[in-house]
């Protein structure tokens, strides 16, 4: 074992490679947990409401993926990532040919691409382990908030908690810094939704989005705050403005925040510190 990390530590190149195409898997399993968490959060309040238990199993397992319209079961050579996509089935069910998104092959492929500049950032180490498993979050996190306005407290809390472990043993910033990281991320937009609501009787952002930057405050420290709060507002007025410009997005409809702080919570992660010193150099 020994000698394949040490292979894999010299030769970066290799690494990225084994790295993206693990992660094209991950980026499968990763459209089950995008379209079934919302769900799984659906039936759970139908039940609390009713009262009456569902009659069958429906978790990230149960049951197995099929067609929605004919009700195929995917077999596995219909689930490779890409290649059964683009090769096989031609972005159709071999079933009843009814077309199958292209958000599938897309999670997959995005899946693999943020894979490469982890390595490359961190090297083939269990901190690259670490990343990868904080983008894939960040990956489902940012898809639900854009199919339902939702961030799932499954997916941020667990990220919350698994900064704070991490930073226990300083992995990515000391544990002082990431308690103070999660408790200012949390307060600063808890803060900005109760003013923007008393003055104009509207909810700017869910509480998915407070929980959301705490998490990236513990992973990341009390310090990294104000450029992901940056990153994440700038990167959203110019999507916010392109948008409208494609006629795609009127300036006055709601959009999502949790994407715009999953693009600055990753790539604070990677490359924050840089960034601080470029910002700094450029004001002193």
């Amino acid at each position: 074992m020994q000698l394949y990390l040490d292979f894999f530590s010299t030769h970066l190149l290799a690494a990225t490679l084994i790295v993206a195409l693990f992660s094209l898997l991950v980026g499968s399993f990763l459209n089950v947990v995008i379209h079934r968490i919302p769900l799984m959060m659906q039936q759970q309040w139908d039940t609390e409401i009713s009262g009456v238990q569902p009659t069958e199993k429906f978790n990230l397992v149960t049951p197995h993926s099929h067609c929605p319209k004919c009700q195929h079961k995917i077999k596995w050579y219909e689930n490779i990532p890409l290649l059964s996509y683009f090769l096989l089935l031609r972005g159709k069910c071999s079933q009843c040919k009814t077309a199958i998104s292209l958000r599938y092959p897309m999670v997959e492929l995005l899946s693999a691409l943020i894979s490469i500049p982890v390595v490359y950032s961190f090297g083939f180490s269990y901190i690259s382990l670490f990343a990868l498993l904080f983008a894939w979050v960040l990956i489902a996190l940012t898809f639900i908030d854009l199919d339902h306005f939702l961030l799932p407290d499954k997916l941020t809390l667990p990220l919350l908690w698994a900064g704070l472990l991490l930073n226990t043993q300083n992995v990515f910033t000391s544990l002082e810094s990431a308690v103070l990281g999660a408790a200012v991320g949390y307060l600063a937009l808890w803060s900005i939704y109760w003013v923007f609501k008393l003055v104009t009787g509207k909810e700017g952002m869910g509480y998915g989005d407070f929980k959301l930057l705490a998490a990236l405050g513990a992973w990341m420290g009390l310090a990294a705050l104000p450029m992901i709060i940056l990153l994440s507002s700038v990167s959203g007025v110019i999507i916010a403005l392109i948008l409208s410009v494609c006629k795609k997005q009127q300036l006055d409809n709601p959009i999502p925040f949790g994407p715009y702080l999953t693009i600055a919570g990753f790539v604070s992660l990677l490359w924050g510190p840089a960034l601080n010193q470029y910002y700094l150099n450029l004001i002193l």
